[in-house]
């Protein structure tokens, strides 16, 4: 029998498998961006959850023998006017300016989000009366109308948060009254449309749930801005009243002792600025894990 010789034909080299695109919050996570801003987060929680039981100070208690005391290692941010502890204060004003943010925009957010639906999917009167709702209140600066409402409303930092609830509902009710109107001509909306689909419906199963990605992203950016404008409205006199330990409280409590005492006004001014740093790079990079065209 003869021998069956080898083949000459060389084995096919295997393909190489494509790589699967990551996930989103593989992609988030790969956004140096949003690893600082939620590392200066996690760190903001840490201190406003641990720290008021952690540090040994009464953050209203006064101390007539420790009067304005530099930073030393019994108060490492010194203490105010009354001897109370700076840190313990900024801690507990923690948080009162992650409640207040969080709380504000989440209010803004749904009251924004239900008038934007209306407006951009049923058009006409509803959007004209809606749409000119939102161009009046735009046309005030956001703080001075903000200072108008709690002025009607009562100071205290209740009335400070409903302000700030209502002059960031515009923001949401014309970026989904946007993308309302985008998705209202989309293939999936007509088909619905054709087989009889209720609006309710229609509007909160199928057209929502694509218009939720720039509400994220807009409620991490306007999270930043309201705890600015709650600690603005604080530092004028009209939000949290003494001795609540609030971030722009402090600020006014602590002006007239800035040249003497610059920590007074140093510590509770950097937290404000780290909180809202933390949100805007949580935004930035929640916006370009969303957009394709922006993914690093």
């Amino acid at each position: 029998m003869p021998e069956i010789a080898p083949s000459s034909v060389p084995f096919a080299a295997e393909s190489p498998v494509g790589k699967s695109e990551p996930s989103f919050f593989a992609l988030l996570w790969g956004h140096r961006f949003f690893r600082l801003g939620a590392g200066l987060l996690f760190f903001l929680v840490l201190l406003a959850v641990f720290g008021p039981l952690m540090l040994p100070y009464n953050p209203n208690e006064p101390s007539l023998t420790d009067h304005l005391t530099p930073p030393t290692w019994s108060h490492p941010f010194g203490t105010d006017d009354l001897g109370r502890d700076i840190l313990t204060r900024v801690a507990y004003g923690a948080r009162i300016s992650l409640w207040v943010g969080f709380v504000a925009v989440a209010g803004a957010a749904a009251v924004g989000t239900i008038l934007g639906l209306l407006a951009g999917y049923f058009g006409r009167a509803v959007d004209a009366f809606i749409s000119r709702l939102f161009d009046t209140m735009f046309a005030f600066p956001s703080i001075l109308l903000a200072i108008a409402i709690v002025a009607i409303l009562g100071g205290g930092l209740m009335k400070a948060l409903i302000a700030v609830s209502i002059i960031n509902i515009p923001t949401f009710g014309r970026l989904v009254r946007s993308r309302v109107q985008q998705l209202a001509q989309e293939e999936f909306v007509l088909a619905a449309r054709t087989i009889g689909v209720g609006d309710a419906r229609l509007l909160f199963r199928h057209i929502l749930p694509n218009a939720t990605a720039p509400i994220i992203v807009q409620a991490s950016l306007s999270i930043a801005t309201a705890i600015l404008e709650t600690a603005a409205l604080g530092f004028l006199g009209l939000g949290a009243e003494r001795p609540t330990p609030e971030w722009g409280r402090m600020l006014a409590d602590a002006r007239e002792y800035f040249q003497i005492a610059p920590w007074t006004m140093f510590f509770p001014g950097f937290f404000i600025m780290l909180t809202v740093l933390a949100f805007n790079l949580i935004g930035d990079a929640l916006r370009d894990v969303f957009d394709p065209r922006l993914r690093p």
